[in-house]
């Protein structure tokens, strides 16, 4: 399903290259459980962005493959990666406060996501939404659903991004450190 191979990605600063990720290579099949393990700042948050092609400059993939069901990701154009991101590759994020919007509610969120990738009415969104909530355990998730992410504890954000992550069904989910913040109900 996931292939990299010699994955390369560096930093450029005024004193060089700083080689971020260096040769990585890893495949994953389907149903298939991968854990990236290493020390702070070892390059697992970076290989993740860089499968989704979530860096700018002076951040650059400089050599290697990334396969993704047959088709070589960095050949993908910025809005082919945006179809394919949160529709069939998708990331619950490190830093729940940090990914989601402060601006809108849950609801605006869950709902764009939705629509955005499977369409559908907004009801239907709607619903589908509030059944994610459920599913992760989010304590009255018919009120929750209506809240702004800084009037929910940091554990709520981390299942709000769980459930952002899954509400479309895709077919990699990759996890960058998923419960830094999260309590232990889920």
């Amino acid at each position: 399903m996931l292939n990299i191979n010699n994955l390369h990605t560096h930093i450029k600063t005024n004193y060089g290259n700083v080689k971020a990720v260096n040769g990585t290579t890893f495949n994953i099949e389907q149903g298939e459980i991968l854990g990236l393990v290493g020390e702070s700042g070892c390059g697992k948050s970076l290989t993740a962005l860089s499968i989704l092609r979530l860096i700018h400059n002076p951040i650059n993939i400089v050599e290697g493959n990334m396969v993704f069901n047959g088709k070589n990701l960095l050949d993908k154009s910025i809005n082919e990666m945006r179809k394919l991101r949160g529709k069939e590759i998708s990331m619950i994020f490190q830093n729940p406060r940090e990914s989601l919007n402060p601006v809108f509610t849950i609801s605006d969120q869950l709902i764009n996501i939705y629509q955005t990738h499977l369409g559908g009415s907004k009801k239907e969104a709607y619903t589908k939404s509030l059944e994610m909530l459920n599913a992760v355990n989010i304590p009255d998730a018919s009120d929750r659903i209506l809240s702004y992410p800084h009037e929910l504890s940091g554990g709520m954000c981390q299942r709000v991004m769980i459930a952002m992550a899954l509400i479309c069904e895709p077919k990699l989910l990759i996890a960058d450190e998923p419960t830094t913040a999260l309590d232990v109900t889920v």
